[in-house]
């Protein structure tokens, strides 16, 4: 893979734009937002910065991944691109809008992938003028550390985007599981939403403590990280907005967030990336 693009340079954008980098993979980040690109760039380089301090990537490679990496407010410059990853926010309308650009943009073969974690890649498609080529790519958060990408298909997902779009997330050093069907949430949202849920309302009720609900998870399942620890690192806000999609297209009962989430996102207490979610983090 020798060039893509990605919409969006949140969070999710800007990790997905480092680990293609760091891949040898020349990379156009896109937002509309010239302040957050501002933001990407300092937050790619200071990600960098502590991976060499570690000893994980050496200098002249981190500096060479910097170099692959442009950034623009001009989404026609996806036009180049043999792969384009939307990273935008997770909302159905949000996400067709950039699909239906990318149509007019990008030509018939490049693959339009998606980032989702927990809306339908055939909704998302529906709005590209070659759904076959739109394939689900979710990245686990954060990007540069968690070693997992999901590839959903859609209902008109074709081999062929499917091949590409796991060409690209392996050379990213990535291991990629299938979703052969695009159920909301598909098979890793859909877990740890309702994991997370239940363990969120187990200590809401006053049933556990967070601190030794997770300890029972690490212990007693064998689990690297407990659920309570999970949401703080993934962030609430988005468990809780992704857990309000599934519920919002299955009206299944589990997937309704308790006020426990929706009280920590009112409070601004999001997990690690404000500093304190279920734990405190310096």
């Amino acid at each position: 893979m020798s060039h893509i693009a990605v919409i969006g340079s949140g969070l999710m954008g800007s990790g997905i734009a480092q680990v293609a980098g760091l891949a040898d993979t020349d990379v156009t980040l896109i937002d509309n937002d010239p302040r957050a690109l501002e933001r990407a760039s300092a937050t790619i380089g200071d990600s960098l910065d502590r991976f060499v301090a570690k000893g994980k990537v050496e200098e002249a490679d981190a500096r060479a991944a910097r170099g692959r990496i442009a950034s623009t407010t001009d989404m026609g410059a996806a036009a180049e691109a043999e792969i384009v990853v939307e990273a935008v926010f997770e909302r159905l309308s949000v996400k067709q809008e950039v699909f239906e650009r990318l149509s007019r943009i990008c030509g018939p073969e490049t693959v339009l992938a998606t980032n989702t974690s927990a809306i339908p890649i055939t909704e998302i498609a529906a709005a590209a003028t070659h759904p076959e080529r739109v394939v689900g790519t979710h990245f686990f958060s954060p990007v540069p550390m968690m070693r997992l990408c999901e590839l959903v298909r859609g209902m008109q997902t074709g081999d062929e985007a499917l091949d590409r779009a796991r060409a690209f997330a392996e050379s990213t050093g990535k291991t990629c599981v299938v979703v052969n069907r695009d159920v909301a949430g598909f098979a890793t949202t859909r877990l740890i939403c309702a994991f997370v849920n239940e363990a969120a309302r187990l200590v809401e009720d006053g049933v556990i403590s967070a601190e030794d609900l997770d300890t029972a998870c690490r212990l007693g399942f064998g689990h690297p990280m407990g659920p309570l620890a999970t949401a703080d690192l993934t962030g609430i806000d988005v468990i809780t907005h992704a857990t309000g999609n599934i519920y919002e297209d299955t009206g299944d009962p589990k997937f309704f967030a308790p006020s426990l989430l929706r009280r920590m996102v009112a409070a601004g207490r999001i997990g690690r990336k404000s500093g304190e979610g279920f734990f405190g983090y310096e």
